[in-house]
């Protein structure tokens, strides 16, 4: 596949440097790129991958190869200009798609579906720690959003570590919401005897015992009161008349 330059964007300078107008173009990555492509990475997410219970991406350079090869997989490649190909310096990456892909992805499809939600998950995003703060995430993000409206996508779905504070900033920023998702957690266990000593059950509250008269005709409170007669009963006469 040729290259397909997709938008380029000038960065802005750091502070107290001149404004050389270094400006950063997007394309799709190629096999040649994969070697340096999978560095870049690794320095990356060197420190977040000390902290993390969960491996922020890449896992394996056999994996990342994989993901080359896979069908409807997009991955970009931003870079600063150079004199010639060889000679540009990679600060970005972005890997997204539009179906869940993986055989290793806890994404639950439904979710989506349910809320009528069409997303473009986001696998992966990556900016040069040297080249931070200069506008070069905001490039990746609105490169990505700029697919998915050309791919028909409602949202944005990307996954981010709870201790990357730096990243959580810059993606609620942006108007990233926080979805239901799993929070890992973990408790110290007691050393002791492998297996358990016998335990007693529960005791089962015992079940009240329903007749079928007395479902169909319900005791009443009290018993019912006896009428007096609409007649009197007259006077007994006084002994010894």
């Amino acid at each position: 596949m040729p290259d397909e330059p997709v938008a380029t964007r000038k960065l802005a300078p750091k502070p107290g440097a001149p404004n050389n107008d270094v400006v950063v173009r997007v394309r799709r990555i190629h096999r040649r790129d994969l070697n340096r492509v999978w560095e870049f990475l690794k320095l990356c997410f060197r420190d977040v991958n000390r902290d993390t219970v969960e491996y922020q991406r890449p896992r394996s350079k056999k994996r990342f190869l994989e993901v080359y090869e896979e069908e409807g997989v997009e991955q970009l490649l931003f870079e600063i200009e150079g004199h010639d190909e060889d000679a540009a310096e990679i600060v970005g990456y972005a890997e997204c798609a539009v179906e869940i892909t993986g055989t290793d992805n806890w994404m639950n499809e439904r979710y989506f579906e349910k809320r009528d939600m069409r997303p473009l998950f986001v696998e992966e995003l990556a900016v040069h720690p040297n080249y931070q703060g200069l506008g070069i995430g905001g490039f990746l993000l609105d490169q990505l959003e700029h697919l998915a409206r050309v791919r028909g996508c409602t949202h944005l779905v990307l996954e981010v570590a709870e201790n990357n504070k730096n990243a959580l900033r810059f993606y609620r920023a942006r108007s990233f919401q926080r979805l239901d998702a799993a929070i890992f957690m973990a408790k110290r266990v007691q050393v002791g005897e492998e297996l358990l000593p016998p335990r007693k059950l529960k005791k089962s509250r015992p079940k009240k015992e329903t007749t079928a008269a007395s479902k169909r005709e319900p005791k009443s409170d009290s018993a019912p009161q006896k009428t007096r007669s609409s007649k009197s009963t007259p006077p007994k006469p006084p002994a010894g008349d």
